[in-house]
């Protein structure tokens, strides 16, 4: 599950490189990874360090955010997690983390834009992933942007709901999106999932979207035996479609 080595208690966002590794040309496109946790915690393995690994194998640069949380007392974020279903202002309180969360996304994309010669990256191929949680702020992104933080592309995995977001304001040079979910989410959030998909596509704007039978929540980089196993293979594809693949 997601819940297995996670970080929690950011209080100061970083953003960390991963260069390609040399099994592959470098093709000059930069994605910058946001893992999930319900912003409690990180899930920093399947959804952080695994994910990395995986684009840097495709030549893809890739920027590891750590976002700021809500913060955590004692040593276990799960246990709070489930307490803050129902704690009172606890909803009020991560919609306030998520805004600051999003705002660092919106930084690691203009930092990686404004520093992108350094890392022999096409400024204009920088795109975000996002998973669960992650997913809002990858999401998020995709509105409301300037020159500077507008994302190029945008991964949206098991993403969760969408608070900060109007369908109705879709920018008009709005990124492609690339939407992946299980429809025995546990969190129900394949609903967010087409929500999602059907209000770029409504707006004519590129989307695609895979909603697996199997696969649960938080199936990241897990190998269950299922479809969802493949996904990634389908969001290379994709990319590979949108020209971002070829240097």
């Amino acid at each position: 599950m997601y819940h297995s080595n996670a970080i929690f208690n950011v209080s100061k966002p970083t953003l960390t490189v991963y260069l390609p590794d040399s099994s592959h040309s470098p093709t000059g496109t930069a994605i910058i990874v946001c893992p999930g946790g319900g912003f409690h915690s990180l899930s920093i393995m399947q959804e952080g360090y695994g994910v990395v690994k995986w684009l840097q194998s495709k030549g893809i640069t890739a920027f590891l955010l750590k976002y700021r949380l809500m913060h955590i007392e004692g040593g276990d974020p799960y246990k709070q997690e489930i307490e803050d279903r129902t704690r009172k202002g606890a909803d009020a309180d991560r919609a306030t983390v998520a805004e600051m969360a999003v705002a660092d996304g919106r930084q690691a994309i203009a930092y990686v834009r404004a520093h992108a010669a350094e890392y022999g990256i096409d400024p204009q191929r920088i795109g975000i992933i996002g998973f669960s949680a992650g997913g809002v702020i990858s999401a998020a992104t995709a509105y409301h942007y300037t020159p500077e933080n507008r994302p190029d592309f945008v991964g949206f995995v098991y993403g969760g709901r969408l608070p900060l977001m109007d369908h109705d304001t879709i920018p008009a040079d709005a990124p492609p999106l690339f939407i992946a979910a299980a429809s025995n989410d546990e969190y129900n959030l394949q609903f967010a999932a087409i929500s999602l998909y059907t209000a770029w596509v409504t707006a004519k704007h590129t989307a695609e979207l895979h909603i697996y039978a199997q696969g649960g929540h938080g199936f990241g980089l897990r190998k269950q035996g299922l479809p969802t196993d493949t996904w990634t293979d389908r969001f290379i594809e994709w990319m590979g479609l949108q020209g971002f693949l070829k240097r």
